[in-house]
């Protein structure tokens, strides 16, 4: 099937960019443009896209309050948003991954790494990473600015002690084949137990139950010191 995206950045010459390399491939089309927030979640309720490649910074509605928006809608329960941003807007990364975008790449992106992006996060899965975007994730998501809890802590006694520990591990950053090593199973039993979890505790995907991991405890980071 056809990943189908929407852009939503207000630089028309990287919307133009992504276009390109998005069309060019076989398994992926752009079904819009949008050059601010509201435009963006306009678009998304009209065309329900795979993905919505959301930029943070833009006039008027920003990329945050229109992620919002949309994972809140649940007409719009199949989109996901993957979020473009830059190192310097880490708190709004995070609160963005609160309102349920299932992960985000730097602008700076290589044209292998956004492609391959687009796909990982269509299948179902999060994207995050590297090690140290992480840990600013951790920082911040401890925030009280960032509202209550998605789920409280004694919602975890649900879960089998397989399942929170593979949770725990996803929301260290490693893959399901990782994973899947590290315990010895097989990475459909550990892709079977995250995804129970996930039913479980209400999350939308894997990056909110990474969220969850990191609110109620699951998973403890050091802040680090600049």
């Amino acid at each position: 099937m056809t990943i189908t995206v929407l852009l939503a950045d207000d630089q028309t010459l990287l919307r133009a960019t992504f276009r390109m390399l998005i069309d060019s491939c076989a398994d992926m089309t752009v079904v819009g443009e949008a050059s601010d927030g509201a435009e963006a979640v306009d678009l998304a309720r009209a065309h329900r896209p795979d993905i919505v490649l959301m930029d943070i910074r833009m006039p008027g509605t920003d990329g945050l309050a229109a992620t919002s928006a949309i994972c809140a809608d649940p007409d719009l329960s199949a989109t996901r948003v993957l979020i473009l941003t830059t190192f310097e807007t880490e708190e709004y990364v995070a609160r963005a991954l609160h309102a349920g975008a299932s992960g985000f790449l730097g602008k700076d992106v290589t044209t292998d790494t956004l492609l391959a992006g687009l796909r990982t996060v269509a299948s179902g899965e999060a994207l995050l990473s590297p090690a140290a975007t992480r840990t600013l994730i951790a920082n911040f998501l401890m925030t009280p600015s960032l509202g209550t809890q998605l789920v409280s802590a004694q919602r975890l006694s649900e879960l089998t002690a397989r399942e929170r520990e593979t949770m725990a591990m996803a929301a260290a950053g490693r893959s399901n084949t990782q994973i899947a090593e590290a315990l010895t199973l097989s990475p459909l039993t550990v892709r079977t137990h995250i995804y129970r979890a996930m039913a479980k505790l209400g999350a939308r995907d894997r990056a909110q139950l990474v969220v969850i991991a990191y609110q109620t405890g699951l998973v403890q980071v050091t802040p680090t010191t600049p």
